[in-house]
């Protein structure tokens, strides 16, 4: 099943169900962000809508780009705001976006389902203006390797979507070869307890 797919399935029942990987992104993306000004915003991933509820309320401009059509209804029934603009995309190929548009762009769950890291960070360089940050935000690679992956329950039983592991060391190279900087990595833990496996890894970058 594609991603686009996927997602469209997953979407009526993706804000109901318990699902500690996207509650605790939402907390990880707030406590990040908040110390930051940002006017103009690019949120890969946005999906239904959980993260630009609040963005939106700093923000004077977001473009929110997924590829599900069905996740990006879920959002426009939650935000009515001339601030915000929405498109369905494949974020793999060119984005719409003039350049040096951005302060922030806002990266939430979505690299997972995506293989080439390095055409994410070249886009965002330039669609960032200069001193731009860049969050990001996965599920940790540690979790990957125990079997983790994104997956959702319908009527057919549990579908479990095509996902890439991202190792640390590839995000590293990411951001040294499309001129980035790295400012901050956090590991994020359910409950905050640190004798477990990390649920999410977060890192701000900025463009030089």
């Amino acid at each position: 099943m594609t991603i686009d797919k996927a997602y469209n399935s997953w979407a009526d029942n993706y804000d109901a169900v318990e699902n500690k990987t996207r509650d605790l992104e939402k907390i990880a993306a707030k406590q990040t962000l908040d110390r930051y000004n940002y006017s103009t915003v690019v949120e890969l991933g946005c999906g239904t809508g959980k993260n630009t509820v609040w963005l939106v309320e700093k923000a004077n401009s977001i473009i929110g780009l997924d590829f599900s059509s069905e996740m990006l209804l879920k959002a426009k029934e939650k935000i009515r705001s001339n601030k915000v603009q929405f498109q369905q995309v494949d974020l793999t190929k060119p984005w719409n976006i003039e350049d040096n548009y951005a302060d922030l762009i806002s990266c939430s769950l979505v690299l997972e389902h995506i293989y080439d890291l390095n055409f994410i960070f070249s886009e965002g360089f330039k669609k960032l203006k200069s001193k731009g940050i860049f969050y990001i935000c996965e599920l940790h690679p540690f979790k990957q390797y125990s079997g983790s992956k994104a997956r959702f329950e319908n009527e057919n039983g549990i579908v479990e979507l095509e996902v890439f592991t991202h190792h640390v060391s590839e995000y590293v190279n990411a951001t040294t070869n499309n001129g980035f900087k790295i400012l901050e990595l956090k590991e994020w833990f359910d409950n905050d307890d640190k004798t477990e496996i990390p649920r999410l890894i977060s890192f701000i970058f900025e463009k030089q």
